[in-house]
């Protein structure tokens, strides 16, 4: 019976058992994909990746499936993978800083790893795609599939809106750190939106002083996650827009962001961008890992 390493750790976080849970296999060679689905059930956390030889001549090819699919591109599962084959030798040794480019279903994925301690090894990704923003939606719609009242929708800066650097997210302002942890998803008026063609995945933020800039949540239930504790390429696509949003200034922008606070499961993102001649140029998503444990797995 044919056996295989895995990884898992928990990503956006420096505390065990905190972020964003992540399997990484880092040898996947004679997996069919039916099988690497199988395994991200098996597993059963929000995304699992499987580790193959280069096809472009890059550092890895990465593939990400979450309960349900395959994922051209993810933010934590970046993040985790760099994460672990740098602190499991898998890419060789490093005494400070390495970067490698991973090649996925949306591009090619730069990712710069840092060792900041014996203990800690902290990563950054480059989003592979430039931003894309696509149809808004009405506030009042977005009320109801989030389970909240109109007034509460933010609508100052934007309407509910469609943002994508790689993959795609309805993201919608809340007014307060309150409404936030109210939402509660409708999912019979989320499955007529989708119906209708648009992304399934509700990304709600607010913006907040103090410690963190933003804080945020992302529930994508018809694909399996009713909640995530860290999303990396939603908040990419969220300082995309925001970023995008700035009226005629250009420069580099940062974020400091909180997620997983209301599911028991605290996450820490830092988010990064850069806007020349009005458009938005690069975005970036960093964060801190920790291993969880190993194994092998019998297929």
């Amino acid at each position: 019976m044919p056996t295989y390493k895995f990884y898992t750790c928990d990503v956006f976080t420096d505390t065990r058992f905190g972020g964003n849970q992540l399997a990484v296999l880092p040898d996947a060679r004679g997996l069919t994909t039916a099988q690497m689905q199988a395994i991200t059930q098996e597993f059963n956390y929000a995304e699992s990746t499987f580790v193959l030889p280069p096809e472009q001549g890059q550092t890895r090819r990465v593939r990400i499936f979450n309960r349900a699919y395959e994922m051209g591109f993810a933010g934590h599962p970046n993040i985790g993978t760099a994460f672990a084959l740098a602190k499991n030798g898998e890419l060789g040794d490093f005494d400070d800083v390495m970067r490698v480019t991973f090649e996925e279903g949306a591009g090619l994925v730069d990712v710069e790893i840092r060792r900041v301690d014996n203990d800690h090894i902290w990563c950054e990704l480059k989003a592979p795609q430039s931003l894309q923003v696509s149809e808004t939606q009405t506030a009042e719609r977005l009320a109801r599939i989030l389970g909240l009242s109109v007034d509460q929708i933010e609508t100052k800066n934007h309407l509910p809106q469609t943002a994508s650097v790689g993959m795609p997210y309805m993201i919608t302002e809340v007014k307060d750190l309150a409404a936030l942890q109210q939402v509660e998803i409708n999912l019979d008026a989320l499955r007529e939106i989708v119906a209708e063609g648009v992304r399934g995945s509700m990304f709600i933020y607010t913006q907040t002083e103090g410690e963190f800039d933003i804080r945020c949540r992302m529930m994508s239930p018809l694909a399996g996650n009713i909640e995530d504790p860290a999303t990396g390429s939603a908040n990419c696509a969220l300082v995309g827009l925001l970023t995008h949003l700035k009226p005629d200034t250009d420069g580099e922008f940062s974020w400091h962001i909180s997620q997983g606070s209301e599911m028991g499961r605290p996450s820490i993102l830092d988010a990064r961008t850069k806007k020349e001649a009005g458009e938005v140029t690069a975005v970036w998503i960093a964060g801190t890992s920790v291993m969880v444990s190993e194994g092998v797995l019998q297929v």
